[in-house]
């Protein structure tokens, strides 16, 4: 029976359920109910979005909008909060870029960044003042404008480099580089702004920012060194996952707050905790737990862009907003690709900036909200911005996939803009083999051709594995294997093998049928996680298909069988009967794989015993010949070991000594057969295990 109060709450929710007053059941329910809302329409969204093949974001924004305050059906009660946990999302992002950064990463494009950066904003801020007064707007209003369109959107473009697979490549780390420091230009664009009325009360106030941003530094070089490590160490040395995860998680967060009761922006303060625990020994760790939260935390960002479109307002100034869409992203875009140019930037890499940073990005809802609360902007323009904002960020994609069509339709041929690569013979390379993958497996396949002194190249889109191959000099390319440009780079077409050895099904799927589509004749040896993923890869062109785990319960077995003494022909059968079961598709598609595999599992059937001959042995001082082992037993001596020195393929009238290794091989049934005849003898010889 339950309490009368949870009776009556019951009965009241059935009572709206069964009048359909879906809307006050979720106001009921609060923020619980509207992050389910912002879950399901965004799955429903990404779904849609997967379904086009279009990056995730998209699907993100238009459930944003399906469930905006804006729309009528069911949506969103508490937006604000929402926007809250949207700023959570934005600084775990930052945070995680702090994490991945590294400062030699951004010495190639330092000068575009800190020279070229500030040349962008004064001048899109210059761009814009001239649109405002085009429109009719006072010259505040102009210059706010300006201010709100110079900053790009670090979450859309983070999100459609890796959605692209362009991270690694030289246009990559020029936008990333552009876009840090345009994040960091957010703090005195905040002081600077709301003072245009009172110019000399602005300039003391940057100054005290600098100085506050200057300490913070140095306080973060202390803690970055000295306790943040011993911090983590200590809790890694409890090996508590769940224990490590909250302190990076207090750590990127709370310095961010702190940052903010300083006076400075909660992301920046993310972005230098990641990029001080980068430098620890647990960045990569830390990397990796924060990652999934940061796309949860992601999802609710963009979600909440989409909801701040209001579809009433867009229709009313529809003119106005595709004007500016338009205005912005062709003049924006011209400025970057400009810039790229003047900084000595040629081939694709102009292009790809302009098309990848026009849009307007998120600090400018920060930095437009500063103006709204401070009277500097109205509320016409603050909608108007934020309509232009949603307008710029859901046509980054679509823009930015332009890029390589657009380059190849203006030149002859595309000359593909330089990944990062180390190691690589200039003089090309041929009939080698192309590694993609360059974790634990592939680097393990990597230091045996390295010993063999067979030629090869690993593709890794991870940085840290990526560093780990540079400094073992292993020839390595930092890229997307499932890119044609990437795969490209190693001369895919020159090569002799191809080993997919990443463990993910959709990523090996992307890469065997992007390597059969440029070389169809290449042999591609392929790791799969399940049987319907082996299926799908042999379907993509897969010679080989390699399960790991099932090789591993496999080994598990014949051990534990040999254990309870099993007859190890018996065990071998059985367990070829399974695996040709699991890889029926191959043996009965490819007759070279079946003959390879029967002479792989007839090897199996023969073993090879150590023997050590001691003193008193039958065999001691007689030949093989005179023993007539073969003849006895059906086994065959094969090597012997004396006095360190092998003699492989012994001949009959070879005499063993005391003190012989000798190898016999045979199958179970004639080594058997060897030792019960040895053993007549009470002193036998003794089996070793090599």
């Amino acid at each position: 029976m339950l309490h009368p109060e949870f009776e009556t709450e019951a009965d009241k929710i059935r009572a709206l359920i069964r009048g359909g007053h879906w809307k006050t059941l979720f106001k009921a329910m609060g923020i619980a109910a509207d992050i389910v809302i912002i879950v399901i329409a965004s799955l429903a969204g990404g779904l849609v979005a997967k379904l086009f093949r279009q990056p995730l974001v998209l699907g993100y924004i238009l459930a944003g909008i399906f469930i905006g305050p804006h729309t009528g059906g069911i949506n969103v009660s508490n937006l604000q909060v929402i926007e809250k946990l949207a700023e959570i999302g934005v600084a775990l992002l930052l945070f995680a870029l702090g994490l991945e950064f590294s400062l030699r990463e951004l010495r190639p494009v330092r000068r575009i960044a800190l020279l070229g950066t500030p040349i962008q904003i004064l001048l899109t801020i210059g761009f814009g003042f001239a649109i405002g007064s085009w429109q009719g707007w006072d010259w505040k209003t102009s210059l706010w404008f300006g201010a709100l369109i110079s900053l790009s959107s670090t979450m859309v473009i983070l999100k459609t480099l890796m959605s692209q697979g362009w991270m690694g490549t030289l246009s990559s780390r020029v936008m990333i580089g552009m876009l840090i420091v345009q994040d960091l230009a957010v703090v005195p664009m905040m002081i600077v702004l709301p003072q245009l009325s009172h110019p000399e009360t602005g300039l003391p106030l940057l100054a005290l920012s600098i100085l506050k941003a200057a300490l913070f530094l140095l306080g973060m070089i202390f803690l970055g060194t000295q306790l943040i490590p011993w911090i983590l160490r200590r809790i890694a040395g409890w090996k508590s996952r769940e224990l490590f995860l909250l302190s990076v998680i207090a750590l990127g967060l709370g310095i961010g707050y702190g940052t903010y009761l300083f006076g400075l922006s909660f992301a920046f303060g993310a972005f230098i905790a990641g990029l001080v625990l980068s430098e620890s020994d647990y960045g990569h760790q830390a990397l990796s737990e924060i990652i999934p939260l940061r796309d949860v935390f992601s999802l609710l960002f963009f979600a909440s862009v989409g909801m701040l479109l209001d579809p009433a307002f867009l229709w009313s100034h529809l003119k106005t907003v595709l004007i500016l869409v338009v205005l912005v992203t062709v003049g924006k875009g011209l400025i970057f690709a400009g810039l790229s140019r003047l900084f000595s930037y040629r081939n694709v890499i102009p292009l790809a900036v302009g098309l990848g940073l026009f849009q307007v990005g998120e600090f400018s809802f920060v930095l437009a909200r500063v103006g709204l609360n401070t009277s500097s902007i109205s509320s016409e323009l603050y909608s108007l911005v934020l309509t232009l904002t949603v307008a710029t960020m859901f046509l980054t994609p679509f823009l930015s996939n332009l890029t390589s069509p657009i380059y190849s339709f203006f030149r002859s041929r595309t000359i593909r803009e330089p990944l990062q690569t180390i190691n690589l013979p200039e003089s090309g390379m041929s009939n080698h083999v192309v590694i993609a993958g360059g974790g634990q497996v592939g680097l393990n396949i990597a230091r045996i051709l390295h010993r063999f002194g067979v030629e090869f190249v690993v593709i890794e889109i991870d940085f840290h594995r990526f560093e780990q191959l540079k400094a073992l000099n292993f020839p390595a390319i930092f890229g997307d294997a499932g890119q044609a440009s990437v795969l490209e780079t190693p001369q895919i077409r020159r090569a002799k093998l191809l080993l997919i050895t990443v463990p993910s099904a959709v990523v090996s799927q992307a890469i065997a049928a992007q390597a059969h589509t440029l070389h169809p004749e290449l042999k591609i040896f392929a790791r799969a996680i399940s049987i319907e993923h082996m299926k799908d890869l042999h379907a993509r062109g897969v010679y080989e298909v390699v399960q790991p785990e099932f090789e591993a319960s496999l080994e598990f077995t014949r051990q534990a069988l040999l254990h309870f003494e099993f007859p190890p022909d018996k065990v071998q059968s059985l367990l070829d009967a399974i695996r040709y079961e699991l890889y029926a598709p191959l043996y009965d598609s490819d007759s070279s794989y079946r003959t390879l595999s029967q002479l792989q599992s007839a090897s199996r059937l023969l073993e090879l015993n150590w023997l050590l001959l001691k003193e008193g042995s039958p065999l001691i001082g007689h030949s093989i010949e005179e023993l007539r082992i073969r003849s006895l037993t059906g086994a065959s001596v094969v090597a012997v070991i004396r006095s360190e020195a092998l003699f492989p393929n012994p001949t009959p009238d070879f005499q063993f000594q005391d003190g012989d290794f000798i190898g016999v091989l045979g199958d179970s049934k004639q080594l058997r057969a060897f030792q019960e005849w040895d053993q007549g003898s009470p002193t036998g010889a003794e089996t070793i295990s090599p």
